[in-house]
């Protein structure tokens, strides 16, 4: 008798078929799905010949169906916006990544100025010295010049 593995997928115990005694996926439907679509990723990465085959096929495909694209986004508006909704995500996160990489013209740490670095989504704007897009300059007011209209 078999002794029960752990699937790495779902994490369940089960029990390899006696037709296939190495078997290390579960049989349910999600798991096998999930391990061919890990087999074609790593696949893909390593041979070079199967690449090529499911580039030609993919190209094949496309020239069989040249309107494909057009006519589903024309009856699937939702689409277009998730698209463009998760390119503008992509959008920011670039940006963010490169303000925080960012240290080319400025060296703010020798500056007498304070500056202030704020973002909502920028976790690392720390190490970034380099204000590029706008600067602020606040100087402060006190009251005599108020009261004198100096301001």
């Amino acid at each position: 008798m078999s002794k029960s593995r752990r699937c790495p997928y779902c994490q369940y115990s089960f029990l390899p078929t006696v037709y296939r005694p190495q078997q290390v996926v579960c049989s349910q439907a999600e798991c096998q799905r999930r391990r061919r679509s890990d087999y074609h990723r790593q696949k893909l990465r390593t041979d070079p010949e199967y690449r090529q085959v499911a580039r030609d096929s993919q190209r094949k495909w496309r020239q069989a169906h040249p309107d494909y694209l057009r006519q589903y986004l024309a009856q699937h508006p939702e689409a277009i916006a998730r698209n463009r909704q998760q390119q503008q995500g992509r959008d920011q996160k670039r940006r963010i990544r490169w303000l925080e990489k960012n240290n080319l013209a400025l060296d703010l740490k020798r500056s007498a100025a304070e500056v202030w670095l704020v973002s909502p989504r920028g976790q690392n704007l720390e190490k970034n010295n380099l204000a590029s897009t706008q600067v602020l300059i606040f100087q402060r007011v006190n009251q005599q010049q108020l009261r004198d209209g100096d301001a």
